[in-house]
């Protein structure tokens, strides 16, 4: 999947370099998604984008070797912000938050094997933000 990535991305710049790109020069500017539910992201766009993958693994960790459950980076937090506002799903269609940037960056996302990609009740997703498992 990495190097499916790798090779789109080699192809854009190529076609970019070259001119002739005018449908990848569109989707070179990222995938068209949902607008978060809610406000500003607990970091910088920029590094989110780059970093998450880390954040939820440095939590992860962290919940399941030491028993520590931060909410900061939580991926049921990330799901109440993201979720798209008719279903309330990240995962479904091109669109949907998780699912069209990771379709775009070619990689399968699989924190939805274990984690719900539905977001939680808005009267209940301040108070589980804390750390309930889904």
């Amino acid at each position: 999947m990495r190097a499916a990535g790798i090779l789109r991305a080699a192809i854009v710049a190529t076609l970019l370099l070259s001119g002739s790109a005018m449908g990848p020069v569109a989707s070179a500017a990222g995938p068209a998604l949902d607008p978060p539910r809610s406000g500003p992201c607990v970091e910088d766009p920029k590094l989110m984008r780059r970093s998450h993958m880390e954040f939820l693994r440095h939590d992860r960790d962290d919940t399941v070797r030491r028993g520590i459950r931060p909410v900061k980076h939580s991926l049921a937090a990330c799901v109440d912000c993201h979720a798209n506002a008719k279903d309330g799903q990240v995962l479904g269609s091109e669109q949907h938050f998780c699912q069209g940037c990771h379709s775009y960056a070619a990689v399968k996302p699989d924190c939805f094997g274990c984690h719900a990609s539905t977001a939680r009740p808005a009267t209940t997703a301040s108070a589980g933000a804390a750390g309930s498992l889904r």
